[in-house]
């Protein structure tokens, strides 16, 4: 996997709104007791309500970052976008495998533990649960 379009990021140069946050596979009619192998470990600002804060992502892009993981399968790494309309997508631009997934209303979703989001991937629209929410 072709890591070097991907620089590290010196958490200390971030803003303190920056987060560590893991999406796992909620209990759906494939997973009825959902499944923690297929997940999303997204890096990302945070505002008061725990809502992706537009602003920072604004200054910050290369920053907010997202890893999909799937069982049996390499990591992608990608980051979070916004697209036309405000809608938030994972961009996978380091390897150019996966197609962009996209967030279903994913700006309004707080981002706080047990909560669900739902992630428009090529096979439909999955539920998944916020299982981690740290600071950097």
């Amino acid at each position: 996997m072709n890591r070097a379009a991907f620089k590290p990021l010196q958490n200390t140069s971030l803003p303190h709104s920056f987060r560590y946050i893991r999406l796992e596979r909620a209990r759906d009619p494939d997973h009825p007791e959902g499944s923690s192998a297929i997940a999303y470990v997204m890096v990302a600002p945070l505002d008061t309500v725990s809502r992706i804060d537009v602003h920072v992502w604004k200054t910050n892009r290369d920053a907010c970052r997202i890893v999909r993981q799937r069982p049996d399968q390499a990591d992608q790494l990608g980051h979070l976008v916004r697209g036309p309309g405000g809608g938030w997508h994972f961009h996978y631009d380091v390897t150019g495998i996966t197609e962009d997934e996209a967030g279903y209303h994913l700006g309004d979703e707080r981002f706080r533990l047990g909560e669900y989001v739902s992630v428009r991937e090529a096979d439909g629209t999955h539920p998944y649960r916020v299982v981690a929410v740290a600071p950097l």
